[in-house]
């Protein structure tokens, strides 16, 4: 009889891209994990809820964790081909300093950072700096880096 550890669903892993998250997919039924994937009808539907909802998840048993882990490492990286964004100045692409993912994006850092100067300047002439700090962000470990 099976335990309620051997039937609980876990996220494995998410996705940005729905062609990649159906790639994993059949590579894991192809090898005998029963998954799905969620959240894809509404990232399909509209796109702009895709930070907000986190991706879209490929969904497994918590007891076949590891032998997804293991046919997906066998594979490589699948993450390379989620997203790449290549630098303006240099024109290469992205790799996340952390976690080594391209799957990064520039546009307004996740951190604020306020400088002690700036928040007494704005006190004392009552005015809200509008400034926004622009940083790379890794969508994968969720880190910020210049």
């Amino acid at each position: 009889m099976a335990t309620e550890q051997d039937e609980k669903i876990i996220t494995f892993e998410n996705y940005y891209d729905v062609m990649l998250a159906h790639i994993v997919r059949t590579k894991l039924e192809d090898n005998g994990i029963p998954c799905f994937i969620a959240d894809e009808n509404t990232l399909t539907a509209n796109p702009l809820y895709n930070q907000a909802v986190g991706g879209i998840k490929l969904k497994i048993f918590e007891r076949d964790l590891e032998k997804c882990r293991a046919i997906l490492a066998a594979e490589g990286d699948m993450h390379n081909l989620d997203h790449v964004e290549l630098d303006e100045e240099t024109n290469n692409a992205v790799i996340c300093p952390f976690c080594g993912s391209t799957n990064v994006r520039h546009g307004e850092a996740t951190v604020k950072r306020v400088h002690w100067l700036t928040a007494i300047i704005s006190f004392l002439l009552m005015v809200f700096p509008f400034y926004a700090r622009k940083a790379w962000h890794c969508f994968n470990c969720q880190q910020d880096f210049e």
